[in-house]
């Protein structure tokens, strides 16, 4: 077994605490990656405090993980030893299911699996990377450009896939109106892709401090959500909105902003179901539907755009001992925008 040593949850009350643990000895197919950064979504909190009430202790979060190859399994073709490498928010999946095929493994239809907080293949408990080292098959790894600053990647493995994924898969882009939904931890990711494909970005934000950094990110236009008049401004205009909000919130407002046969995709996970008018869809034969994360073909795809583009996450790099802090943070909005943990100050016991 390999010995690791990271932080961990042991119930959904306390904070997390250094936890020494095992993971499994190479397979053939599996790579060691000893990590270096590793970022803070706002799912690793709501798995913590077991807000989707599906949670298994203890749990070691984090699925955006940055890390040097250390060890190859003996079957092992696309990685060595010192390679800079990314793991995201799954590290298997069945790999024979139509979804698979396609090269859509988050949709496994026998179920993908998550990074930390389920048993994989072997029957083991999968830990995160809030850790010194992961284990996972070289299909789930990523190679990362030493172009680009490894701790603003960390983040693209889930924030900045789950916006790259929909807007690709809608064609956002030149001649295309595109609307971004909050200004978080995705929010700035989706309007940062938006931009880069072309399109016009309009941001839509609940606070006016927002709008300065918005405009600086790559917004065309900022509008004050709150505001019915600006809204109103914007009806039936937009090809596409992606609704980066983990919040309950009204989306009827939004809906109203799209064009005929246009779409909205809604990738934040609020806790509460939205009340949808269907007249917003019937009307005008709008969609509404939903993403996540993208397949891992895809996901390197994204990450090749970003190294050519120089894209990377906002980011506040944090020690591991500051995590608790940091959660706290994250549910205040008070983080621009993205946390990401220094993996070097992690202590091994």
């Amino acid at each position: 077994m390999i010995v690791s040593h990271g932080w961990a949850a042991q119930s959904a009350v306390v904070p997390l605490a250094p936890f020494n643990f095992f993971r499994r000895e190479l397979k053939e197919q599996d790579v060691l990656v000893e990590v270096q950064f590793c970022g803070v979504c706002h799912s690793d909190i709501h798995s913590v405090r077991d807000e989707w009430n599906n949670a298994v202790y203890p749990m070691v979060p984090g699925h955006e993980i940055i890390g040097r190859v250390s060890e190859v399994g003996k079957g092992v073709r696309r990685f060595k030893a010192g390679d800079l490498v990314g793991v995201g928010v799954i590290i298997d999946s069945c790999r024979s299911c139509a979804s698979c095929r396609a090269g859509e493994e988050q949709y496994c239809e026998v179920g993908a699996t998550l990074t930390y907080g389920v048993k994989d293949r072997y029957g083991d408990l999968t830990q995160g990377g809030y850790a010194n080292n992961i284990v996972a098959p070289e299909h789930f790894v990523h190679s990362i450009s030493p172009k680009l600053d490894p701790a603003g990647v960390a983040p693209l493995l889930c924030a900045g896939i789950t916006t790259y994924s929909p807007l690709r898969h809608w064609n956002a882009g030149p001649n295309k109106k595109v609307g971004v939904v909050g200004l978080g931890g995705l929010g700035h990711m989706a309007l940062k892709f938006a931009h880069a494909f072309g399109a016009h970005v309009v941001q839509f934000t609940t606070s006016e401090s927002k709008v300065a950094d918005a405009k600086r990110l790559g917004a065309d236009e900022v509008v004050i959500s709150k505001d019915a008049a600006a809204m109103k401004k914007q009806a039936s205009s937009f090809d596409f909105i992606v609704d980066t909000v983990s919040a309950p919130h009204d989306v009827n407002p939004y809906l109203e902003a799209l064009k005929r046969d246009a779409t909205y995709c809604q990738v934040g996970l609020p806790d509460k179901p939205p009340v949808i008018f269907p007249g917003h869809l019937i009307f005008k034969r709008r969609s509404w539907s939903g993403s996540i994360i993208g397949g891992m073909a895809e996901t390197q795809e994204m990450l090749d755009f970003c190294a050519e583009k120089g894209i990377t996450a906002d980011v506040e790099v944090i020690p591991i001992q500051r995590i608790n802090e940091a959660f706290e943070r994250v549910v205040k909005a008070d983080v621009k925008y993205r946390f990401v943990i220094d993996m070097a100050s992690l202590v091994k016991g």
